[in-house]
C-alpha cells in the first residue's frame, strides 16, 4: 500500500504514533503484546519506514533552527552569533528565521523547521509557544528557550533575570536622584517587557523616598517607537515631563534620545536621565553615550545551543533553567560624571 504512514500503522494495531515509534526504534521499552500488534499491523499495511527521516529525528541532521523575535535588534544578532561559533564547532549550522514580534510568521518558520526535520530549536518566543513546542518534541525535535525563562519548567531555557534587571535600572536612577520615572516599551506581550516593568516597579516600592512609575506603552520596541514616545513626550509641559525614562531596550532608548535631545533640545541627563536594557553597541555610540543594563548576549547564544545538543542526544533530560544576571553599565545619560565614549563604568 503505497504512502502508509506511521499514524495509519498506529490506527491499525490500536496503538499510539509514540508506541509505534517506540517499537521500531527501542521495542525493549515496549510489551511484548504491543510489539505483536504494531509489527502485524505493519506486515499487514506494508508500512516501509523512511529510513532517512528516522535518522534525522535521531539526531543525525547537521542543521539547528533559530527563531528571534527581532531580527532588526544586535541583541539577537550577537546571541546567535554566539550559536553559531558554538554550532561550528560541532559541524552544523543555524538555520534562521526573525518573526518581527508577528506569531504568525512565527508559526510559519516553526512549521518550515519541524518539515526539515532540524537538529533542535533554538528560540526567542512571542506569547505561549509552549503548545507548538510540545508537537515538536513529539516529532523528536528538541527545543530551548532564548532570552525566555520556562516558567513551567517544561522546556530548558538559557535568559537573564530581567526582573533583576528593571529593578537594578531603577534603583541606579534613584540613586542619581531621580523620583519622576516613566518605563517606556511594549507590547506587553513580551515577557521581557512585562519582567523589566515589574523590576522597575520593585525598586519604587523598595525605595526610601516616594517614587512614581509611569508607563509609557509602545507598539514595539524599535528605534521608531521610541522617536514616538519620545515626540509625545514633548507635547507635554516641562512640569508634567519625567525627569528619567527606563527603556524596555537600547532601541527604544535611541529612539528617545533622537526624540528628546536631537529634535526636542532636552538635556541629558540635566533634565531628563536615561536608561536602556541590552547594551548593544550603538548605546555606547551614541551622541549621548546611553546607559543600559548588559546582557551576555553571546553566551546566551553558546549555552543555548550545548544545552539543545545535549538534550537531541538524551531525551531523557530534566529540563533546566539557566539565568544569567545584567549588569548596569553607567554612562553619560544618567552620570554627568561619567566617561564620554568608551564601554561605560560597570558595576
Amino acid at each position: 500500500m503505497a504512502g502508509v504512514r506511521i499514524r495509519d500503522v498506529a490506527h491499525r494495531a490500536g496503538v499510539s504514533v509514540g508506541t509505534v515509534s517506540n517499537v521500531l526504534n527501542r521495542p525493549g521499552d515496549v510489551s511484548p503484546d504491543s510489539v505483536e500488534r504494531v509489527n502485524r499491523a505493519i506486515e499487514e499495511l506494508g508500512y516501509v519506514r523512511n529510513d532517512a527521516a528516522r535518522k534525522l529525528r535521531a539526531g543525525v541532521s547537521t542543521t539547528v533552527g533559530f527563531v528571534v523575535l527581532d531580527g532588526q535588534n544586535p541583541f539577537f544578532t550577537d546571541v546567535v552569533r554566539g550559536a553559531e561559533d558554538e554550532a561550528s564547532s560541532h559541524n552544523l549550522a543555524i538555520l534562521y528565521g526573525n518573526t518581527d514580534e508577528d506569531v504568525s510568521r512565527e508559526r510559519m518558520y516553526l512549521d518550515l523547521f519541524e518539515e526539515q526535520q532540524v537538529r533542535g530549536v533554538l528560540i526567542s518566543p512571542y506569547g505561549d509557544i509552549h503548545p507548538r513546542l510540545e508537537r515538536l518534541r513529539a516529532r523528536g525535535i528538541a527545543a530551548v528557550l532564548v532570552d525566555r525563562f520556562s516558567g513551567d519548567g517544561r522546556f530548558s531555557s538559557v535568559s537573564v533575570d530581567s526582573v533583576a534587571g528593571g529593578r537594578m535600572a531603577v534603583e541606579h536612577l534613584i540613586e542619581t536622584g531621580r523620583r519622576r520615572i516613566a518605563f517606556v516599551g511594549g507590547p506587553f506581550e513580551i515577557q521581557q517587557v512585562r519582567d523589566r516593568l515589574a523590576g522597575a516597579r520593585v525598586a519604587a516600592e523598595n525605595a526610601a523616598v516616594h517614587v512614581d512609575v509611569e508607563v509609557i506603552a509602545t507598539d514595539a520596541t524599535t528605534v521608531e517607537a521610541g522617536v514616538a514616545a519620545g515626540a509625545r513626550l514633548m507635547q507635554r509641559s516641562r512640569a508634567d515631563r519625567p525627569d528619567a525614562l527606563f527603556a524596555a531596550n537600547d532601541l527604544v532608548a535611541l529612539g528617545l534620545l533622537q526624540a528628546l535631545v536631537v529634535d526636542g533640545r532636552m538635556l541629558v541627563p540635566d533634565e531628563i536621565a536615561l536608561i536602556g536594557f541590552d547594551d548593544i553597541s550603538f548605546a555606547a555610540a551614541a551622541a549621548v553615550p546611553i546607559s543600559s543594563m548588559r546582557q551576555p548576549s553571546r553566551m546566551i547564544g553558546r549555552t543555548a545551543l550545548r544545552i539543545l545538543l545535549e538534550e537531541t542526544a538524551d531525551h531523557d533530560l530534566i529540563p533546566r533553567q539557566t539565568v544569567f544576571l545584567p549588569e548596569l553599565v553607567v554612562r553619560r545619560s544618567t552620570d554627568p560624571a561619567a566617561p564620554s565614549a568608551g564601554p561605560g563604568r560597570g558595576r
